[in-house]
């Protein structure tokens, strides 16, 4: 199950999918408030209701069957938090452009005020333009959802308890980033990876923020190689 990161949809996940097919299945929902799915009223906007709306919905998508999670940025911390709620069907996790555990007040703020200020001004109507679908996720997601998930990823309480979640994997895991990710620096997603007990860590040579589209195939060669090794 892959999760998608903040403004983005399910379907940054499609050239994957196919690359993964038909040896892996690869489902990719859209996070409620972002996409096509809207938010319920009772799935607060912070991570830890979004983990357990993810562990819920992992569930009663695979039935009986193993669950690797795939998140991708601030999915990424998503699925951290639903590991815990996963108990032993999880048997594995992939982490794309997702790394942090260092509080930085100051850039946070910045990006915290940004984001804030994107959300309030974006034209949503430039979404119904032709031509406009690539920016349509981001123009039309939830405010609400979005900036709360924007600052609870942010905040001090957060970005400490990312590596604890970390460290208290019971399942392998897979950290993939990109060398020209000028959005999540290599550096902070081995950083994360550090705390994990049984993991690998791959930076794919020129890949950006968003390998799956930039360059599936070798993405999909990387994670199905590790399936292979870890799942069999």
């Amino acid at each position: 199950m892959a999760l998608h990161g903040w403004l983005l949809a399910g379907r940054l996940w499609r050239p994957l999918a196919a690359e993964l097919a038909p040896s892996w299945e690869l489902w990719a929902p859209d996070l409620p408030g972002f996409g096509q799915r809207p938010r319920p009223l009772r799935l607060h906007a912070n991570l830890a209701s979004y983990g357990r709306w993810l562990a819920q919905a992992a569930r009663e998508q695979a039935g009986e069957r193993p669950i690797v999670l795939l998140g991708h940025s601030l999915g990424g911390s998503v699925a951290l938090h639903a590991a815990p709620h996963l108990g032993p069907q999880l048997v594995g996790l992939v982490q794309i452009a997702a790394g942090g555990g260092v509080y930085q007040p100051r850039a946070f703020a910045q990006v915290r005020r940004g984001g804030a200020l994107f959300l309030r001004w974006r034209p949503s109507w430039l979404a119904e333009l032709p031509g406009t679908d690539p920016l349509r996720s981001p123009l039309l997601a939830e405010r609400r959802a979005a900036q709360g998930l924007l600052a609870c990823s942010t905040n001090r309480g957060a970005v400490r308890q990312i590596p604890q979640l970390t460290a208290q994997l019971q399942v392998p895991s897979l950290w993939i980033a990109g060398s020209r990710d000028q959005v999540m620096a290599p550096r902070y997603v081995r950083h994360l990876a550090g705390y994990a007990n049984q993991h690998q860590f791959v930076e794919l040579a020129g890949a950006g923020h968003l390998p799956m589209l930039q360059m599936p195939e070798q993405l999909a060669g990387t994670i199905g190689d590790w399936l292979q090794d870890w799942l069999g």
